[in-house]
């Protein structure tokens, strides 16, 4: 039998439980009046085994989707194509996407089906890494300072090395990660700043290698595999996302020559995708995600990136990205390793919430489609009109906006971290840091068109 004693100090603490539990359903009651209750609580999301899809991982560790009433599955995917498929057809409610494939989907390039984004999960946080045996001849052309190459490392220097393959008979092969990839259009974008033709589709002639003309052969390699398809000699180089650029140099098998922060600085990465049908089913459940990840991202990047040993902690479970801690923290926590031992400081490599990095421009979403113009994924010449409303039917920053004010409501976040909803109109100011210094302005997609030397503009058809 209990003493009395005993006995009184149990009934005490279930009065105290009790109480606790009413203010928190009262809370919970209260931000669901305010949002309206999900429409769908059990979830689940994928994604690919890299750094930037943390914002998933943090949401779910520390609670930020029960928070919002949701209960989450994270799986990782084999690949992007997968992924897609799976949240076409409804296995997956949402995930980790590229940039490029509710883009890509929309507008029917491999796919056809429309998905949209309200959620922009990083900028930055990729590489372009080659060969030991590239690098031994690319080294031969760049400059040195203090026994090191002056970074950021061009193209350029590479160009003799393509052009000693192509005398020599041999296609010089690089891997990307998916055709609607930012990977894709970043080492595009690199090697033709270098003078290098990285090829053309042809989709409305049943072309979709994206290796017409082409003097660097690209092709798609998932990116957990890219270091050793690259060590067997099958790829020369490729661009992925970390951690798979720093395990080459963990592994000796390769040198990062540079990041896409280098290529164009503060570029949008990853966004987080659902199909339109299943957002205009579920809305509150769409904005309560969108919710979660935004204080995911503000968790990531707190404190001048306080949190991120943890972070890395965190990713290298075998669910998320299941690489070694010091691969993982080697990009994750401000530095990046080029070559063997020269480790620089790179505080912007991965950004989740500085910069207006969560919020969906509709900028950010042209200078895709200016990719998939430039290569000819978009066969035909568009309007300007036609970037902007494509851009419109699939980035949704009314949604994100609806998050992240029920946020600030709610005490959680504070309003000068986001962008002036009322003034905001989805672009930002022209944009002048890219490597081959040429000026972007996502209102007019053409012109920027125009200013390349290499790739389709204007009137042009393949």
């Amino acid at each position: 039998m209990l003493s009395t004693n005993l006995n009184r100090k149990l009934k005490q603490a279930a009065g105290s439980l009790t109480f606790v539990a009413a203010l928190l359903t009262a809370s919970v009651t209260a931000n669901a009046q305010d949002l309206g209750w999900p429409e769908k609580e059990e979830l689940k999301f994928g994604f690919i085994k890299l750094t930037d899809m943390a914002p998933l991982a943090v949401a779910y560790e520390k609670g930020y989707f029960e928070d919002e009433g949701l209960y989450v599955t994270l799986e990782a995917q084999a690949n992007w194509k997968v992924l897609l498929d799976r949240v076409i057809d409804g296995q997956l409610d949402g995930a980790h996407m590229l940039a490029g494939q509710p883009l890509g989907a929309t507008i029917g390039f491999g796919t056809q089906s429309h998905i949209i984004t309200a959620f922009s999960m990083d900028l930055n946080g990729n590489g372009i890494t080659v060969s030991n045996d590239v690098w031994a001849e690319m080294k031969k052309h760049i400059p040195h300072e203090n026994g090191q190459p002056v970074h950021p490392i061009k193209a350029d220097y590479l160009k003799p090395v393509v052009d000693s393959y192509k005398n020599a008979g041999k296609p010089f092969k690089m891997g990307m990660v998916f055709p609607v990839s930012t990977h894709n259009y970043e080492l595009r974008y690199w090697l033709a700043a270098g003078g290098i033709h990285p090829g053309y589709y042809a989709p409305h002639k049943g072309d979709t290698s994206g290796q017409i003309d082409a003097q660097a052969l690209l092709s798609v390699t998932p990116p957990p595999q890219m270091p050793a398809t690259m060590e067997a000699g099958t790829i020369y180089g490729y661009c992925v996302g970390e951690p798979w650029n720093q395990q080459a140099v963990f592994k000796g098998i390769g040198v990062p020559v540079i990041t896409d922060y280098e290529i164009w600085k503060n570029n949008p990465e990853k966004v987080f995708g659902v199909s339109k049908r299943w957002a205009e089913e579920n809305p509150n459940t769409h904005i309560r995600v969108v919710k979660a990840m935004i204080r995911a991202a503000m968790w990531l990047d707190a404190n001048n990136n306080a949190n991120r040993p943890e972070a890395v902690k965190i990713l290298a479970k075998s669910s998320y990205v299941g690489a070694d801690e010091d691969v993982i923290a080697n990009s994750m926590t401000g530095t990046f390793e080029y070559e063997k031992g020269d480790k620089r400081d790179v505080p912007d490599f991965n950004v989740f919430f500085r910069h207006n990095a969560t919020y969906p421009y509709y900028s950010d979403a042209i200078w895709y489609l200016t990719q998939m113009r430039r290569w000819g994924q978009i066969a035909e010449p568009k309007s300007d009109d036609w970037f902007m409303q494509t851009a419109k039917n699939v980035y949704r920053p009314d949604i994100y906006t609806q998050a992240a004010k029920a946020l600030i409501a709610e005490g959680l976040a504070d309003p000068k971290d986001f962008p002036d909803f009322d003034s905001e109109t989805g672009f930002k100011p022209p944009q002048t840091e890219f490597i081959d210094d040429v000026t972007f302005d996502g209102t007019k997609p053409n012109a920027y068109l125009e200013q390349f030397s290499i790739g389709l503009k204007g009137d042009t058809v393949l």
